[in-house]
């Protein structure tokens, strides 16, 4: 599907663009190695359109098609590093796949990523994406998010891609002890806060986060 030099990139999605990127993330507040180096490595213009791959590293959300959007790098690394920021985070769960940037990036981070996504055109796309870049260790499922996927659980994390106005309880049965649930909340785009729930023996923890606009949590399968 690509070669060597598809993947590096020229001009506006050259390494020189990604390094930019990544300056620009750790001036945003992003500090972890392992995230920073990630976000140069993944060659984040083969998960848009190529129409589009010139503003690929720009610090927005682009469309995908299907009413959808890729995140904004920022949102991206900053959920990735907040899922890191729990010792042994190796079993994670992705619930909207997308353009299956965020799944890449965490899947070079963690041991395993299962990712479930409602529209199948956008599902098929990605795989094709996981398959030419040799990122064998992210398993897909056409799915409702809102059902997760109870028989690879319980997960070390939860990243959701799309703003319920509350988390599903089945998400959250699927969190194992000791785990991060990371979700945008909200009714409206205009009223959305990052919120980040931990797992304990005793039950959930919340912890609300920054304002953000994400595309809304939507169930059934397209």
């Amino acid at each position: 599907m690509w070669n060597h030099a598809d993947i590096a990139g020229i001009g506006m999605t050259s390494q020189r663009t990604r390094d930019r990127m990544v300056a620009r993330l750790r001036e945003q507040g992003i500090e972890h190695p392992a995230v920073l180096d990630t976000m140069r490595s993944v060659p984040r213009h083969l998960f848009v359109d190529e129409a589009m791959a010139s503003r690929a590293y720009e610090d927005a959300s682009l469309p995908i098609g299907e009413g959808q959007t890729i995140s904004q790098p920022i949102i991206v690394a900053k959920m990735t590093e907040i899922l890191l920021s729990s010792p042994n985070m190796r079993h994670v769960l992705e619930v909207g796949t997308g353009s299956g940037y965020q799944a890449a990036v965490l899947s070079r981070l963690v041991s395993t990523v299962h990712s479930v996504e409602r529209i199948r055109s956008l599902l098929f796309k990605a795989r094709e994406r996981f398959r030419a870049l040799g990122y064998n260790n992210i398993l897909t499922r056409h799915s409702d998010g809102a059902w997760g996927w109870a028989g690879r659980g319980p997960y070390d994390g939860i990243i959701v891609t799309a703003a319920p106005p509350s988390i599903p309880d089945a998400l959250l049965d699927q969190l194992s002890i000791g785990g991060l649930l990371v979700c945008p909340v909200g009714k409206q785009s205009g009223d959305q806060t990052l919120t980040v729930v931990h797992r304990t023996q005793h039950g959930f923890q919340t912890e609300y986060l920054d304002a953000v606009r994400f595309v809304p949590f939507l169930t059934g399968k397209l």
